[in-house]
């Protein structure tokens, strides 16, 4: 076994101060000499970096980074490095499985997909299409997910389509959709190697991007190093490193951008010009924040009011900013309205579209900006407004269908009601694919009762056992990255092409595959009676090209990608077209931002109720191009500590793990170096409750209990952190979920959950 460091021990590898462009660096761990490479990239975080993947005789035996892509110039972090060993993983699912006499038995392909088929015509004929939902995930190809929402959408006509990305990145997108119009971020990667400040809000970066942090160590090594201001209520990797960290109480993300806005524009460092020509609603917004003075932000969020002076000086006297939000912004209170605000700081600088000016709404998972892109989230394919007639008959005569077969008559059902039907019995079928919600969702206990009802037909789409699959009535083995083709699209709008390097094992199939032949199975037809799918797309990219002329004119225009062109140097950015034959480093370049009545992807939402705009309030407005600044107070949590749970309680993620550890939990080197969760408390509680390190600690809510060991340091008084990864298998059947804590609350825009905050109590065990 050979790797060029030991990413488990040096995560981020060794530093080349940046000096103007990226020395050559390309990070290898393989277990054999591969015969033959073959071009992909890491689906293990958001990032999106370039991958090599290494095959000897039909198996991967490592992974190298590419040189020439744009994303990671061939970097890599431990997972990326080490992840793939799960494809080989001796428990993969490798037969369909079928519930009979209450036990999970192999099937042939033809018995599973025939009784999903008689089961939905059968829930169609009785009770509509709105009986049947789909819940996907973050880590499926754009093929895959373009499929999906063409055979959802214009075969079966359902509204209930949503994946876990409202779990992880709806906020980012509703933000962009507030503030300019239309999801997809403005900036680029590239900004980082130029920029003078960098404020990290939520988004412990050094654990959830690895090699994005490479890059801005490596700034930082650098003769001219950016500032950094980090946002978060723990001292992790990102805030070592930060030249000032706020650390607010749980829930008090509004008060603290509020504070520092207010201070940038009392101090003058706004770009008046800019705000003028191209924003609506700066007077309002300066109405709202100059009620937050430092030292009312101190008292409510316990940031001190110096160190706010000295994070806004930053902010407002740098030339170049880029901006990231993570989970610590969209899982908790007032999501959609705080990462708003950080759009707010950059309109009312004048730093967005050109070099050095970057905001990244950061995607918690690798693909899911596709999933709001193809519409499998429940948005219209390529950010089409589902409100305007005009968009949903450009999809009907795309897929030749008549438009009220396309649901459009309300908002589409976002995932947290999609459970809720399921729980009322209104949804009977629910297809999952790609997603462990047994581990993932908030309040557990409920999401396991909703699972085990007996008249919820549940399919279960995956590669592997989880917690979830135990509770399915059809598990359908699934390929997963390296066993497939397909495309993804980064945070950064970076598409990359991932090539088939190895076939998928047993009877395993791929998504694209399976939901082809669901299409089929059903008879779904346009209106010439052509088959929907099945005649004309038998591949991958055949899905591909008809996804690229759904984007012709839209914000997220592929006309000017094909396989051909993604493949054999570095990822491309969209919009790729006649405009931008090589892509776009930069939205917005002209200050015209998506905002036009009739091409905005949705006409917008009270920040504080999540009412939504209709067609007339936004012509009230009519902003003709120009984005949108929007201000919104302070609102409490609805849970706080109180005499019976006197703690905080927030939730993450580590750097050597992904969601729910479905595939790093299987890659030996991850799961050795983080092989269980634990309660991170500060030195203060710990004493508090006579704790000592690596004591054993009960956690509980109103809603569960976890017992986990103590990692005691780098937090917060009163504030109590688990890392979300890890379910009920593998250890005893310990209850050690976080998400047996969390709350089944939602913010009123984006609809993401709130797994940020809840109250606990905590006792030695």
């Amino acid at each position: 076994m050979e790797e060029t460091r030991d990413s488990i021990a040096d995560i981020w590898g060794q530093r080349t101060g940046y000096e103007g462009q990226w020395p050559v660096r390309v990070d290898e761990h393989i277990e054999e000499t591969p015969d033959q490479w073959v071009q992909s990239a890491c689906v293990l975080c958001s990032n999106g970096c370039g991958i090599d993947i290494g095959v000897k005789d039909g198996r991967i035996v490592g992974v190298r980074g590419r040189a020439a892509d744009r994303v990671n110039h061939g970097r890599l972090g431990p997972k990326g490095l080490h992840g793939w060993v799960a494809n080989h993983s001796q428990d993969r699912l490798t037969k369909p499985l079928i519930r009979r006499n209450g036990k999970l038995e192999e099937a042939t392909w033809d018995e599973a997909m025939s009784l999903i088929v008689q089961k939905s015509k059968e829930l169609v004929e009785q009770h509509t299409s709105s009986s049947i939902g789909f819940y996907t995930s973050g880590q499926l190809f754009l093929e895959e997910y373009y499929a999906l929402g063409v055979l959802g959408k214009a075969g079966l006509g359902t509204p209930h389509m949503d994946g876990n990305t409202r779990l992880c990145t709806a906020t980012a997108a509703a933000a962009l959709k507030a503030s300019f119009g239309s999801d997809g971020q403005p900036g680029s990667y590239t900004d980082l190697d130029t920029t003078e400040a960098i404020l990290h809000v939520g988004h412990n970066t050094a654990s959830q991007q690895t090699v994005l942090w490479m890059r801005i160590l490596d700034r930082l090594a650098g003769p001219n190093p950016p500032k950094l201001v980090v946002i978060d209520p723990r001292r992790t990797y990102t805030a070592e490193k930060a030249t000032v960290h706020l650390a607010p109480r749980v829930g008090t993300n509004i008060p603290v951008m509020n504070g520092l806005l207010h201070l940038i524009i009392q101090a003058g460092h706004i770009n008046q010009e800019y705000i003028n020509t191209h924003t609506v609603g700066f007077e309002e917004l300066k109405k709202i924040v100059e009620q937050w003075t430092p030292d009312r932000v101190e008292r409510l969020s316990g940031v001190p009011a110096d160190k706010l002076r000295e994070a806004a000086h930053i902010l407002g006297t740098c030339n170049t900013l880029v901006s990231s939000a993570l989970q610590g912004v969209y899982q908790s209170m007032q999501a959609t309205a705080a990462a708003v605000q950080i759009n707010n700081l950059h309109l009312l600088r004048g730093l967005i579209g050109r070099d050095g000016c970057g905001i990244y709404q950061m995607n918690g998972q690798p693909t899911a900006q596709n999933t709001r892109e193809c519409g499998a989230d429940g948005d219209l394919p390529a950010f089409r407004n589902w409100g305007n007639q005009k968009h949903v008959q450009e999809l009907a005569d795309l897929w030749n269908v008549d438009i009220d077969k396309i649901p459009h008559w309300s908002p589409p059902t976002h995932a947290m009601q999609i459970w809720r039907y399921c729980e009322t019995g209104s949804i009977k079928m629910l297809w999952i694919s790609g997603t462990n919600p047994l581990v993932s969702m908030p309040d557990l206990d409920r999401i396991r009762k909703i699972l085990k009802k007996k008249d919820l037909f549940v399919i279960v789409q995956d590669a592997f056992p989880t917690e979830t699959t135990h509770y399915a009535d059809v598990v359908l083995p699934a390929a997963i990255w390296g066993e497939k083709t397909g495309c993804f699209t980064n945070v950064d709008r970076t598409v990359h092409l991932s090539h088939k390097a190895i076939d998928p094992p047993g009877e395993a199939r791929s998504d694209f595959d399976i939901f082809v032949d669901y299409s089929r199975r059903m008879d779904f037809r346009d209106k010439e009676g052509k088959p929907l799918l099945s005649s004309t797309w038998q591949v991958p990219e055949d899905a591909f090209n008809a996804w690229r002329e759904c984007t012709r004119g839209r914000p997220c225009d592929y006309t000017g990608l094909s396989y051909a062109k993604l493949t054999g140097g570095s990822g491309i950015q969209w919009p790729c077209n006649d405009q931008y034959p090589d892509g776009a480093k930069h939205l917005y370049t002209d200050g015209v931002f998506c905002t036009d009545v009739d091409y905005c992807e949705d006409y917008g939402y009270d920040l504080e109720t999540g009412a939504a705009r209709t067609e007339d309030d936004y012509k009230l407005i009519d902003p003709k191009g120009k984005a949108f600044l929007k201000g919104v107070d302070y609102q409490p949590p609805h849970e706080e500590p109180d005499k019976d749970y006197p703690l905080w309680l927030t939730t993450g993620r580590l750097v050597y793990h992904f969601h729910t550890r479905t595939k790093t939990g299987r890659a030996k080197a991850l799961q050795d170096a983080a092989p269980d969760a634990y309660v991170q408390l500060s030195a203060q509680d710990a004493a508090r409750y006579g704790i000592a390190e690596g004591d054993m600690v009960e956690v509980q809510s109103r809603r569960g209990k976890v017992r986990e060991p103590a990692r005691i340091g780098n937090i917060e008084p009163g504030l109590v952190f688990l890392p979300f990864h890890y379910g009920y298998w593998d250890k005893d059947d310990r209850p050690r979920a976080a998400n047996e804590l969390t709350l089944t609350e939602w913010d009123p825009v984006s609809k993401q959950p709130h797994f940020k905050y809840a109250a606990v109590r905590i006792k030695k065990a």
